[in-house]
This record gives structure tokens, sequence and C-alpha cells, in this order.
């Protein structure tokens, strides 16, 4: 009997979120993302659908019918999380050369484990920028279905680069003639990997437009990609549907990508006075990964990192902070992004902590998590906000992150699209 329990227990974890119950939680306070107020006492209402129907003070609170509302009276309620810069597929601990005998369906199994992870840390969305071949599309595909728990993905699957590239594996020698799946050298090269990228499954193109920390033999302040190429895949990707997220370190290689239409700048490390004003004027987000220099730095050697990269990491890891400080006191829009797979995933919301050691405030860096990181996926009437039409995606924290945002690291409670996966609480 205990086992069929159990077994159901399991089975429920995985049932999508189109098959949840219609519900109610109720919140002891609500965080309105939107205005940045503490409300009390509110009831968050949804379908069968997992969409959000109603929500507003529990005294006055129309419930489903039979539905008695899940009790977080004594915690404080957000809108899920979401990052829009991760590797799900990728593992810290197989960097460099390690990395070579990682295989496709490994990597797709790996990610299974690193969604997980991620959900339960409360984001139940990320945008998952480059995976070896179309592991991130299994993934995606497979969380979709029910057969493992995880995030919503937007996926880019392999992205696109040139050859010897940031995104083309540079640790083999000439004889092997190896190059990544995403390389594409020239206009017309790009757009046909652009066709062929988006024809196998990706949400998104991503694009390495300059050098890299974590790649052998380049700098990350070199520009790769030339504005033509940019501009070629921006025109094709847009033409499809698709947004665009360009990898770009270097100073010049920012502001190409901005002036070919890109939509979102990813590290922005060496970004200048020019290219914060292209981003302003062009309304580009600028996505920067500021904790994982933490752990390039302190674990990078364990973990296998090539020296080069972690000798380039100190010269980089500061500049870009302050950079970030710059651009976020000039008005840029930013949205939330950590490069997890970099550092272990789970660990998203340590970022939180450094966004406003770097001049947020706790509000700007949960905007850049909710409303703006929904509004750079393209979904800013489904995600980031427990508002009616959202998905009843929550998270719930002991403390109040408006003034502590590090409660965000210790997440008690997740649901997503209506069905619950993690209650601390009901697991004492």
């Amino acid at each position: 009997m205990k086992l069929v329990f159990r077994v159901c227990l399991l089975v429920f974890c995985f049932v999508p979120a189109a098959f949840a119950a219609p519900g109610a939680v109720h919140c002891g306070k609500l965080v309105d993302v939107r205005t940045g107020k503490t409300l009390l006492d509110q009831v968050v209402v949804f379908d069968e659908t997992g969409t959000i129907t109603a929500v507003g003070a529990a005294a006055s609170a129309a419930l489903p019918h039979g539905a008695t509302p899940i009790d977080l009276s004594g915690s404080t309620c957000l809108p899920g999380l979401i990052d829009v810069h991760t590797h799900l597929t990728s593992d810290p601990y197989m960097s460099g050369y390690q990395g070579l005998g990682v295989s496709f369906p490994r990597e797709a199994i790996i990610g299974a484990k690193n969604a997980n992870k991620t959900v339960r840390a409360g984001f139940t969305t990320v945008r998952n920028v480059g995976a070896g071949g179309f592991s991130d599309v299994a993934l995606r595909d497979g969380i979709n279905a029910g057969d493992v728990p995880g995030p919503r993905m937007f996926v880019s699957g392999p992205p696109l680069g040139i050859t010897g590239g940031h995104c083309d594996s540079n640790l083999l020698p000439f004889e092997f003639h190896y190059k990544e799946i995403g390389v594409a050298d020239g206009p017309w090269a790009a757009r046909a990997k652009v066709r062929e990228v988006v024809k196998y499954g990706a949400d998104l193109i991503k694009v390495c437009a300059s050098g890299g920390v974590l790649s052998k033999g380049d700098q990350p302040g070199t520009p790769q990609y030339t504005l033509e190429e940019l501009t070629a895949i921006v025109e094709e990707a847009h033409k499809l549907g698709r947004k665009v997220a360009a990898h770009a370190h270097g100073t010049q290689s920012i502001k190409d990508a901005i002036r070919a239409g890109i939509d979102s700048v990813e590290h922005s490390s060496l970004i200048d006075d020019e290219g914060i004003a292209l981003a302003k004027q062009h309304g580009t987000y600028l996505v920067f990964d500021i904790y994982n220099d933490d752990y390039i730095l302190s674990e990078g050697e364990k973990a296998g990192m090539l020296p080069e990269s972690i000798e380039k990491e100190k010269k980089l890891g500061r500049l870009q902070r302050e950079n970030f400080r710059h651009a976020f006191q000039s008005g840029t829009k930013m949205a939330f992004g950590t490069d997890a797979g970099v550092y272990p995933h789970g660990d998203n919301a340590k970022q939180f902590a450094k966004m406003v050691e770097w001049g947020m405030k706790p509000i700007d860096a949960i905007q850049a998590a909710t409303i703006n990181a929904a509004d750079l996926i393209g979904q800013p009437d489904k995600l980031g906000a427990l508002e009616p039409g959202h998905y009843a995606d929550l998270i719930a924290v002991n403390g109040d992150p408006l003034t502590d945002v590090k409660v965000l690291e210790s997440v008690t409670f997740v649901m997503k699209g209506g069905a619950v996966v993690r209650n601390d609480a009901a697991s004492k």
C-alpha cells in the first residue's frame, strides 16, 4: 500500500499543468511585482488549465466549488521566477577537456536532473540559450509531455558561431576536422543555419557575436560575427517569428548586435556609453550574468576549466559588474540571466544579492526576473506576474524579499501551471 501511494505521489509530480484541478492559494503576503508593494492576506485562484482567474483579498475571494486553498498564510508569495540565460544540459564539472566525452543523449539526461533542481529552486520558466545538438529541444518536449519535472523552457538548440569562434570547440587538432553544429560563415550560410535550427525545434536563436571566457584560443573582447552577418541572422529569425539572443562581451560586438536588431545582449561585459545609448534607443535588453564570476574564480580549476579561461575571468569579472551598475543607473532594460551551467544548477537565486550589491534595489532585481524577463521572452501576458490570465506559476518564501533579497535562495513552495512542484510544509 505504501509503495502504491509513493508511486502515485511520483506520478502526480510529473502531471503536466494542463491536467491540474481548479484551486487556490492563500498567501499571507503577496508581492505585486509591477508596483513593488506587498499586499496582505491574498488569495490566488486558478482553473483546471492552470491559469489564474482571480487575485484578491481572502475575505472576499470566490473559491472554485469544493476547493480548499493551499495554506501559505505564514509566507510571502511571488510569481514564479524566470532565468533568461541557462544551459540546463550543461554541468560545470564537465568543463574544458572533460566535456569531450559527453554525447548529446547524455546531455539530455543531465538536463533532466538539472531541470528538476531549477524548478524546485523557484524558477518556473527558463530560456535555454545554447545546448549540444538539440538536447534542449528534447528536454523541453519531455517536460511539456510530463515525462520529467522541470521549468517551462524556451530553447535555442545549438548556438550559431563562426569557424573557430566561441561557439565552435577548439579543443581538438586539425586532423579531426571538427566543427560544432551551429557553425556558419557568411550572411547566406548564417541565414540557412537559422532556418535549420528553427526546423528542428528552436524557439529562439542564440548567436555568438564575440569571443568568450570559457572557450579556447579567443578573447572576450574580440568581434567574431560581422554586422552584415548579424543583420542577416536577425532578419531571418524575425521573419520566422524567433527572437535572437547575442553572446557579446566585447564593446564593438555589443554595438554591432544592437544595430543589427538583436533582442538581447548576453553578458554585455565591456559595454560603453555608446552601447548603453544604443540599447536604450533600440529597446534592447541587457543580460548581465554577474554571479558566476565568484564560482569561476573559486571553483573553476577544480571543475576542469582551462587555466586561460580563469585568467580571462580575472580580467573581466569586476569590469562586467561595474558596467552592470552603470547600465542600470543609465536606465537600460535589464532581464535576469545567470549562465546557469557555468555554476551548479539550482543556485540561480544567488545572483539576486549580487544585483543588489551592484546597484539595484531588491524590487528591481525581482522585476528583472519576472515582468522584464517575461517581456523579453515574448510572454508578458502569460508569465512574470500573479494576475488573471497568467499561468498559475507561484513561489513562496519565509521573510520579506523586498528587504532581504537573499530569502529567494530558500524557496519553500513552488507551483507551476497550477500543479504543486514543492511544498516543504506538507512534507514535514
